[in-house]
């Protein structure tokens, strides 16, 4: 046999199988090709055959070798990560077992009115350490208080959420999906490092909080505003409403509400607009707080409302009661929804209207954003004097259409210039508040309702806020409010309640 002969035969026997049609016929052809060469080979010479074809087979024609091996070898971080998962499922696994024996000892008892919640916290904490020393799982003392930590929330608490519900940085909890939970903590929205154990577990914590004040939540009513036992505001939406899974929110509200030194220690009004807001609100003047979304207009209300003196009657009206008056003599009133027959419900407008008849010195509406706009422009022009509400609006301007627009709601074929007629009479003074870009949380508008101009109410910015100052160097708005120079026209009404204000407060170049 020839040297090229025996090179092919060399080549046959190193090239991988690709198929079975393929490595049939190689196997052939390369077992005659063997044959053959040793045949020749042993005739002419006494040297052993040529080594290329026992050499091992190059690993580049099968792009394996050392280097599949290598890809099926995890890395160190990889192989940490599932020792790491391992852990979390087990004890995802072992807190299952400790919460299904915890419910089976307590039963009832978790759900006793009666019992006091401090009496409840440490019976379900000793329970749980009993059952969690019955376990045959070896435990870390750090795993065991956490597992501890996590059935006690969920019990006692909201589940994941429980921990951010304490920290007094954050301000709100988002939960887009039991998966998907964030943050506004210090004006900045960032994602939170916890989430629910699946869908169903996210409903349960919705309806322990909505069950506690006599509210439901299912698919024939998917939406629900509710609070919690510290004013906290909720709102919750189910699916088939919620494409994505169940969606919570809920606005923190401070055990200790914020007061006006809070607010001029946050840049949010100065001393000299706090002492104008605390005469106007002793002076008796109707006052709307505007604002949009998350901008801090229940607290501006908190803080109004607190400058009422102790010896009025003061009736609130809200759709979750969320103000937190210090007075002696308040009256709290709260919206109820329809039952799951579609009757019962009872409406803000309903309560203002009952409100009337229980003898009010002064009528706080939480927000008014349908028909209950009308009652309550009847309110303040009926000789209720000094009545606050909040209202959605982007603007001083926007407040009186937005109210316009509301009267109309009631079904009352009343002509524009008419309801006109009546806000420009009623309403005093609008207090705009904002969220600004770095988080910050700041009243923008002070303005003054005047009159009618023939079709047209006219404004009058008492004080403005100045945003021109720029940023600090963490991003901070440096701006403030400043007076316009303007002296408004209802302090001859503020004299009436034997209210006065100095005149230099209105002074430009004050400030």
């Amino acid at each position: 046999m020839s040297l090229a002969d025996r090179l092919a035969a060399a080549r046959q026997a190193a090239a991988p199988t690709t198929d079975d049609e393929s490595a049939t016929t190689d196997s052939a052809d390369g077992s005659a090709a063997e044959a053959s060469s040793a045949a020749s080979t042993a005739a002419t010479t006494a040297a052993p055959a040529p080594a290329t074809p026992a050499a091992p087979p190059s690993p580049t024609p099968s792009s394996g070798g050392g280097t599949l091996a290598q890809r099926r070898t995890p890395p160190a971080t990889g192989k940490s990560r599932r020792l790491g998962g391992s852990q979390d499922q087990r004890i995802e696994e072992l807190k299952a077992s400790v919460h299904g024996e915890l419910l089976k000892q307590l039963g009832p008892q978790l759900y006793n009115a009666e019992m006091d919640q401090d009496e409840l916290d440490q019976r379900v904490r000793s329970v749980l350490a009993d059952v969690l020393s019955s376990q045959d799982r070896p435990l870390s003392s750090s795993d065991r208080s956490r597992v501890t930590q996590e059935i006690s929330d969920d019990i006692l608490g909201y589940g994941p959420i429980e921990p951010y519900l304490r920290d007094p940085d954050v301000s709100e909890v988002m939960v887009n999906g039991h998966r998907d939970i964030w943050l506004e903590r210090k004006g900045k929205l960032v994602p939170a490092d916890a989430y629910f154990a699946d869908e169903a577990h996210l409903r349960r914590t919705i309806d322990k909080i909505v069950s506690r004040i006599g509210r439901r939540v299912d698919e024939s009513s998917p939406m629900v505003d509710a609070r919690l036992p510290d004013g906290s505001r909720v709102n919750a939406v189910v699916p088939p409403l919620a494409v994505d899974g169940s969606a919570l929110t809920i606005r923190k509200f401070s055990a200790d509400p914020l007061t006006v030194l809070d607010l001029i220690s946050f840049g949010s009004l100065t001393p000299q607009t706090a002492d104008f807001l605390e005469a106007c609100v002793r002076g008796r003047l109707n006052v709307i707080v505007s604002g949009g979304t998350g901008a801090g207009k229940t607290t501006t209300l908190n803080v109004l409302s607190s400058f009422i003196p102790g010896d009025e009657r003061i009736v609130t009206i809200e759709d979750a009661a969320e103000l937190q008056l210090k007075q002696d003599h308040v009256v709290r009133l709260e919206s109820r929804p329809s039952n799951i027959e579609g009757k019962g419900a009872v409406s803000i407008r309903d309560l203002v209207k009952n409100s009337l008849r229980m003898r009010p010195d002064r009528i706080i509406v939480g927000e008014v954003r349908d028909a209950s706009a009308l009652d309550m422009l009847q309110a303040m022009s009926t000789g209720h004097d000094g009545s606050i509400c909040t209202l959605h609006s982007n603007g001083p301007r926007d407040t009186l259409a937005r109210m316009e627009t509301m009267v109309l709601m009631a079904g009352m074929d009343l002509p524009i210039r008419a309801i006109r007629e009546q806000v420009a009479s009623a309403v005093d003074l609008v207090v705009h508040q904002s969220r600004l870009k770095d988080g910050t949380r700041r009243i923008t508008h002070i303005t003054e309702v005047e009159r009618m101009e023939g079709d047209v109410i006219t404004l009058q910015d008492i004080f403005k806020y100045d945003g021109t100052l720029g940023f600090d160097a963490d991003g901070r708005s440096l701006g403030r409010m400043r007076p316009t120079g303007l002296r408004p026209k209802f302090l001859e009404k503020m004299a009436y309640a034997n209210v006065t204000v100095d005149p230099m407060i209105f002074a430009a170049d004050r400030m």
